[in-house]
């Protein structure tokens, strides 16, 4: 790595999330489970994640809370507008590729 400070490190990886989060919401076309497919994380991880460094940090956040962060709206009302129902193939490949507990 170069010869960033933790602050710098800390501005770029915030500018790099927010991007990604900029992107995610501009793509509502990209479904989750196609992300879970090719990824092996969606929406719903990026928002779990980001709760849980917020619990950490000793701020509490909901599950709502955090995904309305990442989706900028709602959950139910994104799923409303832009889910849709996944394909047997879909399905069959999330078997496949589910993260394994």
């Amino acid at each position: 790595m170069s010869d960033l400070t933790k602050d710098q490190q800390t501005e770029f990886e915030a500018a790099a999330f927010r991007r990604l989060v900029k992107h995610l919401r501009e793509r509502s076309d990209v479904q989750n489970i196609d992300l879970m497919n090719l990824a092996g994380f969606c929406r719903n991880c990026l928002s779990n994640w980001y709760r849980e460094a917020a619990n950490e940090a000793g701020v509490p956040l909901d599950k709502e809370a955090s995904r309305k962060i990442v989706y900028g709206m709602p959950y139910e009302e994104w799923r409303a507008l832009h889910q849709r129902e996944a394909s047997g193939e879909q399905l069959a490949a999330f078997e496949v590729n589910r993260p394994k507990e």
